[in-house]
C-alpha cells in the first residue's frame, strides 16, 4: 500500500520503518470484522445489494440514484465493505451537513458492530472522531476539500462516496471536478456518487458514462407540497406569512390523519427564523403538542 502511494507521488522509495508501519495499519484494518450481511431487507436498496457490490468490483465509478429514504446513505458503506474495500485505505463518505455526518456514523457503527470513533468515525469542523485504522469515515464536504490541500490524490482513501450530489453546492461541484482529475491517476480508487434526482445522467456523463444503478421507492411514505406563490426573495416576512398560510392549508386539508412530521425547506436562516416567529404568534400550529424545531448550519452542535 505505502509503496504504491510513493510511486504515485514520485518520491523516493519508503524506508523499512515506513513499510512496517504501513503493514501494521493494513493488518489492523484487516483484523476488524464488520457485520456486512445483516441488513434491513425492507429498504428499497436491499434488492440492488448484489448488483452494487458487483459494479464496485468491475468499475471505478458508479452512480446510485434513488429517492431520499431508500437506504443509500447507510447501506452503501456496508456494501463497499462487503466488496472487500476499506482495508488498503478508508471509505470516505461525505455529507453536506455536520448533523448528518455524526448521525450517519452512529447508525453505521451500530449496524456493523464497529466502535464509533474507531472502526467507524466522523470528522466535522473542530471535531475529528476517527482513528488511523478507521474503515468508514463520515465527514462534511468541506473536510474532504481541506484534506486535498495536503493529500492531492486522496491516498488515504480506497473509496470516496459523494452523498447527496444533487444538492450541487459549491463544495460538491469542486469535489466532483477534482475526483474526475484524480480518477485516471488512481485507477484503484473507487468512487460512488449518489443522487436523489434525474441529475444522475449528468453525473454519469461527467465520469465517462459511469454505470447508473437506480433504486426505486423509499422506506417510509412522504407527500410533497410546493408553495406556488411569486415572492420577492428579499421580503423574508412575506415568505414567513406565506409559509404560515401554506402550512395551515396543508395540515388541515391535504395531510393524512396519521401524519407525524412536517419538514419545511426555506431559502436561508433569516426566513427560517421569521417563519418560526410567525408560526408561534399565529397560533396556527395543528395541535398544542406540536413542536417547531428550526435547523440551519450556524446552530451549535448541541442545538442541531
Amino acid at each position: 500500500m505505502l509503496r504504491e502511494q510513493y510511486q504515485l507521488k514520485r518520491k523516493q522509495p519508503p524506508s523499512d520503518a515506513q513499510l512496517d508501519a504501513s503493514a501494521q495499519l493494513l493488518a489492523k484494518r484487516s483484523a476488524l470484522q464488520p457485520d456486512t450481511t445483516s441488513t434491513d431487507s425492507a429498504l428499497p436498496i436491499f434488492e440492488h445489494r448484489e448488483a452494487i457490490i458487483a459494479a464496485l468490483k468491475q468499475h471505478q465509478v458508479i452512480v446510485v440514484s434513488g429517492e431520499t429514504g431508500s437506504g443509500k446513505t447507510t447501506q452503501l458503506p456496508r456494501y463497499a465493505l462487503a466488496a472487500g474495500l476499506g482495508r488498503r485505505g478508508m471509505i470516505g463518505h461525505t455529507q453536506p451537513r455536520r448533523l448528518a455526518a455524526r448521525s450517519v456514523a452512529a447508525r453505521i457503527a451500530d449496524e456493523t458492530g464497529l466502535p464509533l470513533g474507531g472502526g467507524v468515525g466522523y470528522a466535522v469542523r473542530f471535531d475529528d472522531q476517527s482513528a488511523p485504522d478507521t474503515l468508514v469515515r463520515l465527514m462534511t464536504d468541506g473536510i474532504l476539500l481541506n484534506e486535498l490541500q495536503r493529500d492531492r490524490l486522496l491516498l488515504g482513501y480506497e473509496v470516496i462516496i459523494i452523498d447527496e450530489a444533487h444538492e450541487r453546492s459549491l463544495n460538491i461541484d469542486f469535489l466532483l471536478g477534482v475526483l474526475a482529475l484524480i480518477a485516471p491517476k488512481r485507477p484503484e480508487l473507487k468512487i460512488i456518487i449518489t443522487s436523489a434526482t434525474i441529475d444522475h445522467e449528468r453525473f454519469a456523463a461527467h465520469f465517462g458514462d459511469a454505470p447508473v444503478i437506480e433504486v426505486s421507492g423509499r422506506g417510509y411514505p412522504v407527500s410533497t407540497h410546493y408553495i406556488d406563490v411569486a415572492l420577492n426573495a428579499d421580503d423574508s416576512r412575506a415568505i414567513a406569512r406565506t409559509v404560515c398560510d401554506a402550512l395551515d392549508d396543508v395540515v388541515r386539508r391535504k395531510l393524512p390523519s396519521n401524519a407525524k412530521d412536517i419538514l419545511v425547506f426555506l431559502p436561508g436562516e433569516r426566513e427560517i427564523r421569521d417563519a418560526e416567529r410567525a408560526l408561534q404568534r399565529s397560533g396556527r400550529t395543528p395541535e398544542a403538542s406540536w413542536e417547531i424545531l428550526p435547523l440551519y448550519g450556524r446552530l451549535s452542535d448541541k442545538q442541531q
